[in-house]
This record gives structure tokens, sequence and C-alpha cells, in this order.
């Protein structure tokens, strides 16, 4: 009898331990998985979800998201907009005399609710221990600096600790701060990483990465060989028309290799370059542009951000960069309602044999408003064109003697046939329109493979 109960108690240890954290990197290191499938990251940016909203508001937006086809929502504890000395929305503070290592319970058990509404409506959190203002100060953010080596590991421990049974957390360090050469910024990131692996019980880690401001390498400038490290995360920011596809190759090939994925690209309804007087506001095609060039670049999912909401702007609050839009009405806004989109395409053929090859195009330089970005699996291929502009096909690239096509509309979801052809030599495909927001994804298949054309 007491072995019998030996067994079923180490049993249980054993299931609890394998499946306490369900995010695990690929074999191939290419891509994320959750629960043994590859998971398909469709992004958004809610960094002040848990300081700013009340829990109907929160259930009501994490609803919202579930059903546009988002998967997760970044969100951050320790929140940017003020937040160890401006209270919840239930008066609570995160932190007992802004001292990291006396989390206030009250205001955890609001982001308890929060994290356990997401995963009941099928969202994970990409959760942020802190935003990077509270190891230092900058010309935003409104810290104050709390953080060093010691509270830092402490703190990382027992927020780990916390959630460590939750199976639908993403964790993510930094917080839009890139780490300042001769600081020990690196070493206080370190230190809290540290302490986040001990919280979640070592080996049984889930995946972490870091969210940095613009640069050319994303986290990997700083922690790519940390053993901490398991996926490269960029913010490619908030101007138009970068070459991300530049960003994410020079990741993709990186060694060791780990997944990458453009953590905070341009956001809808903002101030272009931060200056809305002379560039305008971001628009829908801008985040397609974006996020399509990532994700055929390399990137194994992609983020969408909408201005108006990172912030959560309403009457209640004040306002960062002139939203246009209370958080609630932006929710409809047009490229939130694309993104679903982009992940059906992603999901309707094999996702961890898909790789970037841009030798399938002949157009190769191209400007970036303008660009062509191929990705392929091993019996199909995707080729996005920025601006409608005809390109020349390379052929041979795909299993199958015979292959057909269809364009596929990101705007709308909707498909044109293109026809079926041998697999030889060249051929040329005329997108059905060209020009200004007019932006379409040619996909080749295998004839053999009878995939579906959504």
């Amino acid at each position: 009898m007491k072995k019998s109960l030996g067994l079923f108690f180490f049993l249980a240890f054993a299931i609890h331990f394998t499946f306490a954290q369900s995010f695990r990197v690929s074999t191939n290191k290419r891509y994320l998985m959750k629960d043994g499938k590859p998971f398909v990251w469709v992004g958004d940016t809610a960094w002040e979800l848990f300081h700013r909203l009340d829990r109907e508001e929160a259930t009501f937006y994490l609803g919202k998201r579930a059903t546009q086809g988002f998967t997760l929502v970044q969100a951050v504890a320790l929140a940017e907009m003020d937040g160890l000395n401006k209270p919840n929305a239930y008066g609570d503070k995160p932190l007992i005399n802004n001292d990291p290592t006396q989390p206030n319970e009250a205001y955890f058990k609001h982001v308890d609710f929060i994290i356990e509404k997401a995963n009941e409506l099928g969202i994970n959190i990409g959760l942020l221990p802190t935003w990077g203002d509270k190891i230092f100060k900058d010309r935003w953010g409104s810290g104050p600096e709390i953080f060093n080596e010691t509270n830092a590991k402490v703190y990382g421990q027992w927020i780990a600790n916390r959630y460590k049974n939750r199976t639908n957390i993403v964790w993510i360090l930094g917080g839009d701060r890139n780490p300042r050469p001769g600081s020990n910024d690196v070493a206080i990131w370190e230190a809290m990483a540290a302490g986040v692996v001990e919280g979640l019980g070592g080996n049984d880690k889930g995946v972490i990465s870091y969210h940095p401001q613009p640069n050319d390498a994303g986290a990997s400038e700083w922690f790519h060989n940390s053993p901490w490290f398991d996926f490269n995360m960029f913010q490619t920011g908030h101007c138009r028309d970068i070459p991300v596809y530049d960003r994410i190759k020079n990741s993709y090939d990186r060694l060791p290799t780990k997944p990458t994925i453009d953590g905070e690209p341009i956001y809808e309804d903002h101030p272009v370059c931060f200056n809305a007087t002379e560039n305008g506001t971001t628009s829908a095609y801008d985040v397609r542009k974006a996020i399509y060039l990532d994700v055929f670049a390399g990137a194994f999912g992609f983020t969408y951000g909408c201005h108006d909401i990172w912030q959560m702007y309403s009457p209640k609050t004040e306002a960062v960069n002139g939203p246009k839009n209370y958080w609630q009405f932006a929710l409809d806004l047009p490229a939130a309602q694309q993104v679903k989109y982009l992940k059906k395409l992603i999901a309707s053929r094999p996702i961890l044999d898909r790789i970037p090859d841009q030798s399938l195009v002949v157009e190769n330089d191209l400007p970036t408003h303008e660009r062509i970005q191929a990705t392929k699996g091993n019996d199909y291929a995707y080729i996005y064109t920025v601006y409608g502009k005809p390109f020349t096909l390379n052929l041979g690239k795909i299993s199958g003697n015979e292959l057909s096509a269809f364009w596929y509309n990101p705007r709308n979801g909707k498909v044109t046939d293109a026809g079926k052809f041998g697999n030889k030599g060249t051929k040329l495909f005329t997108p059905p329109s060209t020009g200004y927001g007019q932006d379409w994804v040619l996909v080749v298949d295998d004839v053999a493979k009878n995939y579906e054309r959504l």
C-alpha cells in the first residue's frame, strides 16, 4: 500500500512538473510550441491592461480580442504610466513603499483575475514583470528606479512562483528599454531572469525573452547566449516602411539558432515617427506591411499594436502622444480585424518546415514600400507583394510536378485563382490590383497535397 501511494504521488509530481509550463521551443529552434503543437503567436500590446482597466473592462477587452483571433496579449505588472504611484482601478498599488520585495496582495489578485480570465477565453499572456523605467529612468516613463541585482532576483522569483502553474504565460523581461553601456543594467536583468527561472522551477521554466527599444539586433544584442533567453524579440518601432525583413533575417541566421519575433512593429493609429503634424498617423496598410514582412522573413508569429489601446486611452486617463480614439472603439480598427487573415494563412499549411526563401523571386532589389517577400514549406510557398507589383517566380523550389496557385487578399481574406502550371523554369505573376494599399499574397501549392484554398 505504501509503495502504491508513493508511486501515485511520484506520478502526480511528475505530471505537474512536466505540464506546469506548456510553452516550449520547437526541436528545430525556429518556433514556439504549446501543448506539443506549433503556437501561432498573434499578439496585441496592451501594456496598461493590469493597471488601468477594471475587471469588467478587462473581460470585455479580452473577449473582443479572442473573437478577433488574437492568441496572446502583452501586458505589464509594474506599468509604465506611473504604475508604482498611481493605483489600479480598485485603488491598489503594486508594491508596499515601492519595495520590490513587498508586493501588494490586493493588486496582484487583480492581475490573477485577468490572467485567469484570459485563460478561460483562450488568450495567453506575454507577462512583463516590470516596465524598464523601474530599472532606469529616461525621457519617458515614470520610474522611479527601484531595482538592483538583489531585489530584482527576489521579485523575479516571487512573481514567477506566483504564476508557475499558469500555463498561458510567456515571460518577457525588459519593457521598452535597452541596457545602457557602462551600467549594471544587464546584471540587473540577468538577476531578475535568474529569479524567474528559480521561481518557475529551474529547468521547467517555460519560455522567456526580452522586449527592447528599437535596435538592429533585438534583445540578442545583450542576451543571446544567456541560458534563460529562449527567443529573440525586436521592437522595430513606429516609423513607416522600416526594412523589418533585414532585422528578422539577421536574427534568423544568428547562432545558436533561436526563434525570433517582432514584439512591437508599427502600431495602428500612431503618429508616424511620433510626428502626426508632418507625417500623419499610421493606417491598416502600414500595419499589414510590417506583420507580413516580419513573418515571411522568418518570424515565428506577429504582434499587432494600437496607439489608443496600449495606453488604454479613455476619459479617465491622460493622453500620451495624441491618441485619436478611446480604447473601446479602437478595438474595431481595420488592421485589428485583418490580423485573422494572416493567422489563417499561417495555420493553413504545415508550420514547422516553413522557412524564408528570397530565391523564390527574381525581383529582390525593390525598395521597402514595394518589397516582395517570400517564404516556403516543403510543398507550398507564400509570396507577399507590398505594392501589388508583378514578380517572376523561380520554380522547382518546392515539391510536386504540378503546382496550383491563388491570390490571397490580406484586406478581406478572399481568394482569386491563379491557375495550375508545371514546376520548372520561371513564371510571371501579376496580382489582381496594383498600387498603394494593394498588397497581395500569392499562395503556391504542390497539387498532390490537396491543400485548402482558405
